[in-house]
């Protein structure tokens, strides 16, 4: 994240037209498109192939509530995108991404890495790096022959009602920002 710069985002239209910018538009623009016409409560959206995503949605496992970073995901499981591993590179498959992610924060694509939406750019920013961490967790836990223990359903719910509030995502944000602007290059 530390290469994205203001110069870099460019603004198109749902069709893929660039309507701001110089930067090249990406093939996957249909992601973007498709859960901003399909959400009204969603401005922005992160598609990344964040290792950790990438290697737990191969697993087919249910992701287990073992920190505060998978709680936004749990509604029961983290949704999974599993029609293609490919490139979402058409408005059918941006559509269907759409489709399955539904009212949820994020969802898993095997094959292929993640897409987390927000109310803005750093609930949506902030939610990719929930979801990545989430996973990496229970793949070092897996790694160390667990996970044995995590939250309860009830304790989830509990956690949804007073965690990751818009206070405490962007002050995530915000350091991911601070990170990103003093860390290499």
């Amino acid at each position: 994240m530390e290469e994205i710069t203001p110069e870099k985002v460019i603004l198109i239209a749902d069709d893929g037209t660039v309507l701001e910018g110089s930067g090249r538009r990406h093939i996957e623009f249909h992601i973007h498109a498709a859960l901003l016409r399909a959400r009204q409560d969603v401005t922005a959206t992160v598609h990344t192939h964040a290792d950790a995503a990438t290697a737990f949605a191969a697993l087919d496992e249910p992701l287990r509530p073992l920190s505060h970073d998978a709680i936004p995901f749990l509604d029961p499981d983290v949704v999974r995108f599993t029609r293609t591993g490919d490139l979402i590179a058409t408005s059918e498959l941006g559509d269907a991404l759409a489709e399955t992610i539904g009212d949820a924060n994020g969802c898993l694509i095997p094959g292929h890495g993640m897409v987390t939406v927000g109310t803005d750019l750093p609930t949506a920013v902030m939610h990719a790096a929930l979801l990545d961490r989430a996973c990496r967790i229970q793949l070092q836990a897996a790694a160390a022959g667990g996970p044995a223990r995590w939250s309860s359903d009830s304790e989830v719910q509990d956690k949804r009602r007073g965690l990751w509030t818009p206070q405490q995502l962007d002050a995530g944000y915000d350091y991911l920002v601070r990170a990103g602007s003093t860390g290499p290059g």
